[in-house]
């Protein structure tokens, strides 16, 4: 049997959403993460919730990318697709590299099955796989073979066809199947004979690789070299829960979460729900607006206060958002986006979100708006996130979305004591108290605990007066009151730190991003570089008030590039901020950038190959 070793490869595993392909690929990617690959993931989930087996809208997938060197994004196209159905194959195919192996379960692909895919012919059969290294395995019937006197239903023995595939790309890529028997074990414990019949499935995937003359080379994907420490792999959302966890112990408070299911930001819930052993109070509300009427009460008492949605449900509670801004309690809000409008596509990622969260209220009503730009950033953003909103009294949008949130990555334990506090202190005497009496330098109001002897005051929605906290319709309070607000918001810039950049602060294009697209956009100026091409990209984490560090560098560039996903929401407001010819590169198809859309994009700039401005609008986009 040959050996061939490879610097990185791409597989994506796709099925209908009961095949488990979430399962297999996340289980492939631990045993990645615990050879010492770099890795990252894009779990692909379908928008229905109980789509028809076999239909083109019911496919699930999970595309991994695991590497001997750094890496940042989930890939542009795999290498490998092991397609589990018809509908699978017909909706990914055309991703697959030219040359590139593809595994069939064949047991899958009857003539009900192919109708369902729209094939009027079976792909298998009729030469149209012919520029791809094709392996037809019935992993149905092996599956079954597998289970053979065991006392599961047909039904049951079916469900476990996924560990079978999990086994053979294990022997495909010299992992130890030794060390994914465990987890197995781990994770059907309530359930022991459906665990010990996927062991059995998957030592039968295993070996089948092994010994079918089919699969004529093994490969090997050398380990990474990572900065020495404890490394685990980590989910947006979960680094997002971990940090909220720490953020409140390092202020010195209750952590208290409210929150109303909704995809894709249930899991930040279900994280927290585990962590009340270190103090985490959850609340699953009735609806958005009771969770954040819930999440504002606990702020009035003291509390660290944490609401998270995605766009939909932040709709709902910008009401209460204003409320929040005008009796000025700190409170951080995740907007997991997704893409709308409306329901929209809901298991999909989209940046459209942003006009929303510096937007979105009735008033005048600015708050601080900062994005985490990969899953383990997100650690750290929702302790940023919870700093500001404790520090300066006010509420915070953390944005996030449903790549970062839903995609893995090696993530660096952290070494929490060499992490900044920020403890809370809370008034406690009544003399000359006044509720808006101010911090000079945040313009933070007083935080004092309901109940408090002597510092008894008001709350509410109606205007306060700027220094007792009175209800006052002056029209002059009113105006003081509202840019005293605006300006406590714009003095979060000074929190803002070095712009994250990677380049020389001039050149030919200033690539801009924000969010989860930073994988791609890193990856492909690294990569335009290698070329010899001037190119710097920028990556924004403070998207209200603006970084100060776009403002140093933006009108250094020939051409200015904003890649979002989305219409054009970052670029609108860098044009009226610093009056830049900006160019918007959009996608809005529920997927994240490929690199190559990246590059294309930048050299099509380069070459003076833009669409001009058209009369009706000044804005000049790229749609990748």
């Amino acid at each position: 049997m040959a050996t061939k070793e490879l610097e990185h490869v791409v597989i994506r595993f796709v099925g209908d959403s009961g095949d488990g392909m979430q399962l297999t690929g996340s289980e492939f990617a631990k045993s990645a993460a615990e050879a010492g690959n770099d890795i990252s993931t894009f779990p692909d989930f379908p928008a229905e919730i109980r789509a028809p087996a076999g239909s083109l809208f019911g496919v699930s997938g999970f595309q991994l990318h695991f590497s001997s060197s750094e890496i940042h994004t989930p890939g542009d196209a795999p290498d490998v697709l092991v397609a589990m159905n018809p509908a699978g194959l017909k909706t990914n195919l055309k991703d697959l590299v030219d040359n590139g192996t593809l595994i069939i379960n064949s047991g899958a692909f009857s003539e009900a099955n192919l109708k369902k895919a729209g094939y009027a012919s079976n792909p298998i059969d009729d030469g149209s796989l012919a520029k791809y290294k094709v392996h037809t395995v019935d992993i149905s019937q092996l599956t079954m073979t597998a289970l053979e006197g065991t006392e599961l239903s047909v039904k049951e023995k079916t469900r476990s066809k996924n560990f079978f595939a999990l086994g053979l790309v294990f022997w495909m890529y010299g992992r130890d199947p030794e060390t994914e028997i465990p987890r197995i074990t781990a994770q059907f414990a309530k359930k022991p004979q459906f665990g010990d019949a996927n062991i059995k499935v998957f030592k039968a995937g295993y070996h089948f690789g092994e010994t079918a003359e089919v699969f004529q080379t093994q490969y090997k994907v050398p380990p990474a070299n990572f900065a020495p420490g404890m490394y685990r792999n980590i989910t947006g959302n979960e680094a997002l829960a971990l940090g909220l966890v720490v953020g409140a112990e390092l202020a010195g408070k209750p952590l208290y979460f409210a929150g109303y299911p909704i995809t894709p930001a249930s899991s930040i819930l279900h994280a927290l729900a585990k962590y009340k052993n270190f103090g985490a109070m959850t609340f699953q509300a009735e609806d958005e607006i009771a969770a954040i009427g819930a999440a504002l009460g606990a702020a009035y008492g003291g509390a660290v206060a944490v609401t998270a949605s995605s766009g939909p449900g932040i709709a709902l509670k910008t009401e209460a958002m204003g409320l929040g801004i005008m009796t000025e309690l700190p409170m951080v809000i995740v907007n997991v986006q997704r893409g709308g409008p409306s329901t929209g596509l809901p298991t999909k990622t989209e940046q459209s979100d942003l006009y929303q969260a510096v937007y979105g209220r009735n008033g005048e009503s600015p708050m601080p708006v900062i994005a985490a730009k990969s899953p383990g950033d997100c650690f750290y953003a929702a302790i940023e996130a919870m700093r500001i909103a404790v520090t300066y009294m006010v509420p915070v949008m953390l944005l996030s979305d449903g790549y970062i949130a839903n995609g893995s990555e090696p993530w660096a334990l952290p070494n929490l004591e060499a992490l900044k506090r920020f403890d809370v202190k809370h008034r406690t005497d009544p003399t000359d108290f006044k509720l808006y009496r101010r911090d000079p330098v945040t313009l933070a109001r007083e935080w004092p605990i309901p109940g408090t002897p002597g510092l008894e005051h008001r709350i509410g929605g109606i205007e306060k007066d700027a220094l007792t906290g009175n209800i006052s319709y002056d029209p002059a309070n009113h105006e003081k009151q509202t840019h005293l607000r605006a300006e406590k918001v714009a003095r979060v810039a000074n929190e803002a730190g070095a712009l994250d950049t990677l380049g020389e602060d001039s050149g030919d294009v200033l690539l801009i991003g924000w969010g989860g697209t930073f994988g791609s956009l890193r990856q492909a100026t690294m990569s335009l570089r290698a070329a010899g091409r001037k190119v710097t990209h920028a990556h924004m984490r403070w998207m209200w008030p603006l970084e100060p560090g776009i403002a140093k560098i933006i009108k250094n560039f020939k051409h200015v590039l904003v890649a979002e996903l989305n219409g054009g929401q970052l670029r609108t407001m860098l044009r009226a901020t610093y009056l830049v010819d900006a160019i918007g590169l959009n996608k809005v198809q529920g997927l994240p950038f490929k690199v190559l859309e990246v590059t294309t994009a930048v050299e099509n700039v380069l070459g003076g190959n833009v669409p001009r401005a058209d009369g009706a609008t000044a804005a000049r986009t790229i749609n990748a």
